[in-house]
């Protein structure tokens, strides 16, 4: 901006305000793609391709807090655009937006349903037999879960794990939520669905200066300067602020169990009767670390490196946050190529299902 000082601070002011209130109109998730299946909230998305190359599909899981919009962000800044233009057959699990109604809605829905059963879909509709699982948060230790309940049973035949809590001991949430002052049973019998803006809010309150101060004095003098990315604020933004609900019960399994007893990483996690054994992971597995991370810091993933049976280990820890790792400016060139090569040398061509 140029002009008077005066003169160019109001209009920065103005202009960042239009940024802010206008954050809603802001497009994301916007490649193309096709309903393959759908249950109860949950949505199975293929993504449209005429370049397929790599023959066994990539199913995206994402997290229970957020939308999972975060891989598909805006055109140019988008994971599966990126894994499209690299030949990959991508296809996306939306957990919809629960409500009350879903109160009674456990992990084991995530873990023995609805993710097996899109993987069921997945497979029928590509006419390959394996899958790869990409699980992200939350969405990777819901796919970890299943490669450690099904064992070698599992149809998947690749596991990446992106800044995945799977021992918690040392998380920021344990001190928060695992003394019994925290009483998460509570918290769900207020709530048969826990809002997704109180989660929200806990989030930002991790990094409160950052999340309630920094990031919007950034944007300011930004605008001031004239270097702003608009689209890249507001698209992020917008994500930021898209926080369905999540159910009573499986909040509370998922606190209870991940952050008060810690029972994935010491073998006492059981689901419908049966042990979730990480020792039975068995499948060629990536796990993808940020050094910067405050919501699954390293240490949350890395016990996972000694604790699988799979034989083919593989481990990248990275600069960055636990988002700005896989959807920041810096994503395209420092970890996105080296997931799709991952991927790539591990997707060889598998048998076709028999025909029907």
């Amino acid at each position: 901006m140029t002009g008077p000082p005066g003169a160019r601070l109001a209009s920065a002011a103005v202009e960042t305000a239009n940024i802010l209130l206008t954050t809603g109109d802001a497009r994301i998730a916007v490649t193309p793609k096709d309903v393959v299946w759908a249950h109860r909230k949950t949505t199975l998305y293929r993504y449209r391709s005429g370049d397929r190359r790599h023959a066994v599909p990539v199913l995206l899981v994402f997290a229970l807090i957020n939308r999972p919009h975060i891989f598909d962000l805006r055109p140019g800044h988008s994971f599966i655009e990126y894994l499209l233009a690299e030949g990959f057959d991508v296809y996306l699990l939306d957990w919809g937006q629960p409500g009350p109604e879903d109160r009674d809605t456990g992990l084991e829905y995530y873990v023995c349903d609805a993710l097996p059963w899109a993987m069921r879909e997945v497979r029928r509709s590509s006419g390959v037999d394996e899958v790869t699982l990409v699980g992200w948060c939350i969405g990777g230790t819901l796919c970890a879960m299943h490669a450690a309940l099904e064992g070698p049973r599992s149809p998947a035949r690749n596991l990446v794990l992106l800044t995945t809590p799977i021992d918690t001991s040392e998380s920021l949430y344990s001190k928060w939520v695992g003394p019994d002052h925290f009483d998460v049973e509570h918290v769900t019998d207020g709530w048969p669905a826990v809002p997704g803006v109180t989660i929200d809010i806990a989030n930002k309150l991790m990094k409160p200066v950052t999340n309630l101060w920094t990031s919007y004095r950034r944007l300011a003098e930004s605008v001031y300067d004239g270097t702003a990315d608009r689209e890249g604020y507001q698209s992020m933004a917008k994500w930021i602020a898209d926080n369905p609900a999540f159910p009573a019960r499986a909040f509370r399994e998922w606190v209870t169990w991940l952050y008060k007893e810690n029972r994935l990483v010491r073998g006492r996690l059981r689901l419908r009767g049966r042990r979730v054994d990480l020792a039975r992971i068995e499948q060629p597995l990536l796990v993808v670390t940020a050094r910067a991370d405050h919501i699954a810091p390293p240490s949350n993933s890395q016990p996972l490196l000694d604790l699988t049976g799979s034989s083919d280990v593989e481990h990248f820890d990275r600069p960055g946050g636990h988002i700005g790792l896989m959807a920041g400016s810096r994503a395209r060139r420092e970890i996105w190529p080296d997931v799709a090569a991952w991927l790539a040398t591990r997707s060889a061509p598998a048998a076709p299902l028999p025909a029907a």
